[in-house]
């Protein structure tokens, strides 16, 4: 049976959230469900264990299944994952389940006028839990320059949360430039990939809602709030020049 429903985990060197079982809390949700589903456990390369741990998982349920890449960082692994997906409606959600994958209900209200709906902690409704203040600033920041620079009117471009309707899934990551598959790097920069999708997303015309949602903050050490987001604003007038140079095809 196609599944209703795909959901794409990334990972990379994911050994501290696979101890707070995580995984578990997503499969026990969807076995609840009365649709049809699937996890693609994309890994990025994984060099701690991760990947025999997905594995290991994965025998669990046979809807479960694990996606080897190269590490090349999460806009690729994201998008091998995204391309891969049978189902109807595809989410992707970060893998330390910072916004719980219970909250996808709140985006499946809107399937039916859209065909990208993201889950936002910045418009009214949501609710941040134990973000510290830097990150919060970085975030605002962040946003300034998005709305400014590439897509006015959406408040929050990079929760980790975000459903897609399959047409547009493939449409959108198919066609990705800047965070597109590429060579191995020797980082896990996140980056804005986001962006990018979300560019492409409004460029092809698809109708994009925001919706507020639950977040909780977990420490990480993958965020360098400086670097980053000089790498983040690089990267966004990256895909400003790629549309100007006709790289993203109709």
């Amino acid at each position: 049976m196609k599944p209703y429903l795909s959901v794409i985990i990334p990972s990379y060197n994911e050994m501290k959230n696979i101890k707070r079982n995580v995984l578990d809390e997503v499969l026990t949700y969807l076995k609840k469900q009365d649709y049809a589903w699937e996890v693609l456990l994309s890994d990025d390369g994984s060099t701690d264990g991760t990947t025999a741990e997905l594995e290991a998982f994965a025998k669990k349920d046979k809807g479960v299944k694990v996606i080897k890449n190269i590490h090349a960082g999460k806009g690729p692994t994201v998008q091998s994952g995204m391309l891969k997906a049978e189902g109807e409606w595809v989410l992707f959600t970060d893998f330390d389940q910072s916004t719980p994958i219970s909250e996808i209900e709140k985006l499946f209200k809107y399937k039916k006028s859209h065909q990208v709906i993201i889950g936002s902690r910045e418009i009214s409704g949501a609710q941040r839990d134990k973000e510290p203040l830097h990150r919060h600033i970085m975030g605002k920041g962040f946003n300034f320059l998005v709305q400014t620079l590439a897509i006015p009117g959406i408040h929050d471009t990079q929760c980790g949360f975000k459903l897609f309707q399959n047409h547009a899934c493939a449409d959108i990551f198919s066609n990705l430039v800047v965070y597109g598959r590429s060579e191995e790097r020797h980082d896990a920069f996140t980056g804005a990939f986001d962006v990018e999708a979300l560019y492409l997303a409004n460029k092809k015309g698809y109708k994009v809602k925001e919706v507020p949602i639950i977040w909780h903050h977990n420490e990480t050490d993958r965020v360098s709030p400086l670097k980053d987001s000089v790498r983040m604003l690089r990267d966004i007038i990256k895909v400003r020049i790629t549309d100007l140079l006709g790289k993203y095809s109709k």
